[in-house]
């Protein structure tokens, strides 16, 4: 787990150096334990390494195989490298590291573009073939590493963190409105390839760009499986559905176990997590490390779940670390967690994600966690009204957008809107592509491919690489995904949501963590914006370059500033909380 970045050049100029040491030096705290920098030809790479697999230098990065002609900066872990370099071993490659970097590289030689969709993983990577002046960069199936990316004539740029970008120069920091919209309305999912700023980009998940000398390129989805019923598996009963997830659900934090280093979970008690420790438990897992956070109350709302965390905990013998954050740490904690987010991120547990990673990163270099199940397998309260849907594309914004365009049109500045409603018409969009069978089906799609990967994926690696942490996500192995994806909804749904995952977990966990009511990392204190939060998201907004931006009407902002817990979301956030972060992300960034 790492951060890359690099400079490609398509006018026969000469890469920048200073450009990639200043990317480099922006992404310390991905990869604290080493850095490097390599430049050939056309192309120069930059790389921070955290060391978790083949600890030696011989898997040092930005990693050259003179004899293959190839170059590659890699971030994240490619689970089955061991079988892949037997069988390439078999084809007559010879190795001279152990790690899973130098894997990709035979990979790519051996299998070319093929070679991605053999990678069981989370991987961001480009490679430059020093004989052709090609360049090849990927992603993984549910961008869980990030690639941003910005262009300026005949430069390409490339990081795996926008705040990286921004330090080498040259790039076009104004707001794209079309993803200003996507922000306000689609919870702060802006999907790729937009980010807010116009001149960044990211590289779509399950990804691979092949760019030619002369910088033009190709694109190819190598990943995109159908939510739809196989014929095969309509005599399935629940039990063979939960039979199966279970068998898919043990290799999946199995292959996560792969590493140099010991690796722990991120335990918030939900039935996620504790299903994680659970089944490294039944595999005979012995001194797993469990880390839970929780915050102080406020307006009566209880600010942890450590009763279940704790049980958890008890059941399976783990050594267990509880970290409670009071409220000055917490307003304390704010400034670099909105410097750790590559992109401004509205949910309040990024700075719970951001504290908790402070303290694992003492302990340990490497964490599973929970993340993607609901989205996989169904547990969000907006999928059940969709059960009998004949106007999905409707029916979704009505329960998931934080406003309708017409509100939206009352709130922004009036240079920031117009008669377009950009994020009705990209939901639709995804919705109505063919390949799901229901309107359940369309929506965990949707969620599965764009709102998981640009928020909850996102904000578990920027947090946690923000502390040198790498978090692994076994519900997102692909092959678990595809199998999920096969599943009737009504299976899904059951039991108040993720029915099916839930018969898996009884056979597990204790059926308390499994019979309660869902749970969320709750940040009650971010939620309800009153004290010094006020204080401070007032004071972002009302500042001289806040009214320069005008992105917001001011009457609109009074409003909030006078009755904050007045102003809620659909989905139970605070508009006032939106508006502010927004601001102070872009002030923490200096645009």
């Amino acid at each position: 787990m790492c951060g890359i970045c690099g400079e490609i050049r398509f006018d026969g100029g000469t890469p920048s150096a200073t450009a990639i040491s200043n990317m480099t030096d922006a992404m310390a705290r991905r990869g604290p334990d080493a850095s490097g920098l390599v430049t050939h030809g056309n192309a120069g790479f930059g790389h921070r390494r955290l060391k978790i697999i083949d600890l030696s230098e011989k898997a040092q990065q930005p990693m050259v195989d003179s004899g293959l002609g190839l170059t590659i900066a890699f971030n994240g872990c490619i689970y089955n490298y061991p079988e892949l370099r037997r069988e390439l071993e078999g084809e007559g490659y010879t190795f001279f590291s152990h790690g899973d970097t130098e894997v990709i590289l035979k990979a790519w030689r051996a299998w070319g573009e093929a070679c991605v969709e053999r990678f069981h993983g989370m991987f961001a990577f480009v490679i430059q073939e020093r004989d052709s002046g090609r360049i090849v960069m990927a992603r993984d199936r549910f961008g869980i590493k990030p690639l941003y990316l910005a262009e300026n004539g005949k430069t390409l740029r490339f990081a795996s963190a926008l705040p990286a970008l921004l330090k080498s120069g040259g790039v076009d920091t104004s707001i794209d409105p079309v993803a200003l919209h996507h922000y306000m309305s689609f919870h702060a999912v802006v999907p790729p390839p937009r980010t807010i700023l116009k001149g960044v980009k990211k590289l779509p998940p399950a990804t691979i760009r092949v760019i030619e000398p002369d910088g033009t390129s190709k694109e190819r989805i190598y990943w995109n499986p159908p939510f739809a019923r196989d014929p095969a598996d309509s005599k399935l009963t629940s039990a063979d559905w939960r039979d199966r997830v279970m068998e898919a659900l043990r290799l999946a934090v199995k292959r996560r176990m792969v590493a140099d280093v010991p690796v722990g979970v991120l335990l918030s008690g939900g039935v996620d997590s504790s299903l994680i420790v659970g089944l490294l438990a039944e595999a005979g897992q012995t001194g797993l490390m469990s880390f839970s956070v929780g915050f102080e109350e406020a307006n009566g709302e209880k600010g942890d779940e450590f009763v279940y965390s704790d049980l958890i905990a008890k059941t399976f013998g783990t050594d267990h670390h509880k970290i409670f954050v009071p409220s000055d740490r917490l307003m304390d904690a704010l400034p670099g967690t909105f410097a750790a987010m590559s992109e401004p991120m509205v949910s309040y547990d990024n700075v719970g994600f951001y504290l908790l990673s402070q303290e694992v990163s003492r302990h340990i270099k490497v964490v599973q966690s929970g993340q993607g199940a609901d989205e996989i397998f169904g547990g969000y309260h907006w999928y059940p009204p969709l059960m009998n849907s004949n106007d999905v594309v409707g029916d979704y914004a009505r329960v998931f957008f934080d406003r309708s365009h017409e509100t939206l049109k009352t709130q922004l500045g009036e240079a920031w809107t117009d008669d377009v409603d950009y994020s009705r018409e990209l939901v639709a969009e995804h919705l109505m592509r063919p390949g799901a069978d229901t309107a359940v089906d369309r929506a965990l799609r949707l969620d599965s491919k764009a709102m998981l990967v640009d928020d909850p994926v996102k904000r578990v690696d920027n947090m946690t690489m923000a502390w040198g942490l790498e978090a692994r996500v076994p519900f997102l192995d692909h092959e678990l995904v595809e199998l999920a994806a096969r599943i009737p909804p009504e299976e899904k749904l059951r039991d108040g949501g993720k029915g099916v995952l839930k018969d898996v977990a009884r056979q597990v966990v204790p059926a308390e963590v499994i019979d309660r009511k869902k749970g969320y990392f709750p940040v009650p204190q971010l939620k309800y914006v009153d004290g010094p939060y006020l204080d401070m998201v007032r004071g972002a907004l009302t500042s001289q370059k806040a009214r320069e931006r005008g992105l917001f009407r001011q009457e609109w902002l009074e409003q909030l500033f006078e009755a904050p817990s007045e102003h809620i979301t659909p989905l139970r956030g605070s508009e006032l909380w939106q508006a502010g972060l927004l601001e102070l992300w872009l002030q923490t960034h200096g645009i």
